[in-house]
């Protein structure tokens, strides 16, 4: 089971995995896990290692085992072995493995692993456990433990519930709450300009923001759904274009995040002249400093013990970046932006499985990287599985959350904290928008638990922000001013 999202969503995928447990002689014995694929149609394999039994395994992967005159009599006798893909169906394999006195068979695939697919009535008496491997886990499993091993099939449970996705939640409730809060401050800040003639073009030339309006939100979501199709299409060459992208971008938004709080410092403010223009040396040190970490990010990515720390740390500067540089004028925009990209979700993850050719959703496929592509787009939250499964050993060892679960519905909880600034409300939209964000993200997790299919998070964010945010508009009676924004905004 993993999470994932491309631009936004959260994906559950299940298949027949389970995990080889290879122990060698040594004292005390070496022992590995690996990856195995099998069918359940055919194989049974216990919960746990308490009730699996070892075999000693014999490597055959230079033959592919179509006829027994190809194994020594008497060389199989009580074991597992492991012989290469090919030739013949897998389950004529296993009734010559089974007539030789194989206990287990293991099939070596230097493709890579796929679902075993046969006709299991035509071998109904087949009873040994019959699975794929893949064939650089065989040599690696002789590297690493020698040429004497102890082998044994198993497949635990997956869990219902994986303490991950707390933390995804805490970053994702986390991230949401400060861009918000982030942007009522610099409203703050421009609304004291406004009254201050002195301070107005000061606050003008540093002012950074982007405001949407309805034509450049539905232009965005084009050209969401356009990046979307050319990444199915072209994904081996522009999956480095978006990881060239997020390391400018996400060296730049951790700069800006930093640089709000050190100019809260009152220390360290000596300043050097470069260009006509004063420089403060610690800024000149930071700048450096979130460059560095970019490139590190991008050098060590693919490094699954510690990169993903460092890919959460840069995916939220982006965030809260982008909630903060975005404005939404008005709750009108807010509902265009938020109810065409809750389409753009919906269509992409179950829509399009009844277009493409193999019948799969073209989010899902991005998200994976088509066609086993090793590269993923760096556009995730990630954090490593806590409990330990096939999948996790299989897939991918991460719950991961696409940043546009954080950002869409980031931006209208950025709305109503600048409109509370606006109206002096005392945080009332701001503090709702953002716990109507955290119970559609459990409503998300719950959903996905319950159905164990696809599901994109937008399908339940979008409602719970927008219809809490309207009711306390309507409550408060200020629904027109809600929807129009104010005369400063528009």
């Amino acid at each position: 089971v993993w999470f994932n999202s491309e631009n936004s969503g959260l994906f559950q995928i299940r298949a027949q995995e389970g995990i080889l447990h290879a122990a060698g002689n040594g004292i005390p014995p070496k022992t590995k896990d690996y990856c195995v694929i099998y069918n359940s149609n055919w194989t049974t394999l216990p919960g746990s290692l308490n009730n699996a039994t070892f075999r000693i395994l014999e490597n055959l992967t230079s033959t592919v085992l179509c006829n027994s005159s190809e194994v020594a009599p008497g060389l199989l006798k009580d074991k597992a072995v492991v012989v290469m893909r090919g030739n013949c169906t897998f389950l004529e394999k296993a009734i010559i493995a089974e007539s030789l006195g194989a206990k287990m068979l293991l099939i070596a695939s230097k493709p890579g692993l796929f679902p075993l697919t046969d006709n299991k009535t035509e071998f109904k008496d087949v009873t040994l456990p019959i699975a794929l491997i893949r064939y650089s886990d065989i040599m690696d499993m002789q590297l690493t433990l020698g040429n004497e091993v102890n082998v044994t099939l198993y497949s635990p449970p997956l869990p219902e519930f994986d303490c991950s996705m707390v933390v995804i939640f805490v970053i994702a409730v986390f991230t949401v709450a400060l861009g918000g809060y982030w942007s009522g401050v610099s409203e703050l800040e421009n609304l004291k300009a406004m009254a201050n003639p002195g301070e107005r073009e000061t606050r003008r030339k540093k002012e950074e923001n982007v405001t949407f309006t309805p034509l450049t939100v539905i232009l965005f979501v084009v050209i969401c759904c356009v990046m979307l199709v050319l990444l199915y299409f072209f994904y081996k060459w522009l999956v480095y274009v978006i990881i060239s992208v997020f390391c400018l971008a996400s060296a730049m938004s951790l700069y800006n995040c930093l640089a709000a709080l050190i100019g809260e410092v009152p220390y360290g403010l000596c300043r050097v002249t470069c260009c006509n223009k004063n420089i403060e040396v610690r800024l000149v040190f930071l700048a450096g400093f979130c460059i560095a970490a970019s490139v590190v990010w991008a050098v060590f990515r693919n490094e699954d013990r510690w990169a993903w720390i460092l890919q959460d740390i840069l995916g939220v500067a982006f965030c809260l970046n982008f909630i903060k540089t975005l404005k939404m004028p008005n709750f009108k925009s807010c509902v265009i932006l938020l109810g065409l990209l809750l389409l753009y979700d919906v269509f992409f993850v179950f829509i399009t499985p009844f277009i493409t050719k193999n019948g799969a959703s073209i989010m899902v496929e991005v998200a994976a990287g088509p066609f086993g592509n090793s590269e993923k787009l760096p556009v995730v939250i990630r954090v490593p599985r806590l409990e330990y499964s096939a999948s996790t050993l299989c897939d991918v060892p991460f719950s991961l959350l696409g940043f546009g679960d954080i950002i869409v519905p980031g931006l209208l909880v950025a709305y109503c904290r600048r409109f509370d600034v606006q109206t002096s409300s005392s945080s009332v939209y701001y503090v709702s928008c953002t716990i109507a964000y955290a119970v559609g993200m459990v409503l998300t997790f719950v959903v996905l638990a319950l159905m164990k299919m696809g599901q994109p998070a937008l399908l339940y964010l979008v409602p719970c922000t927008l219809i809490t945010s309207s009711l306390v508009a309507w409550r408060r009676k200020e629904m027109k001013k809600f929807w129009k924004g104010s005369s400063y905004q528009v």
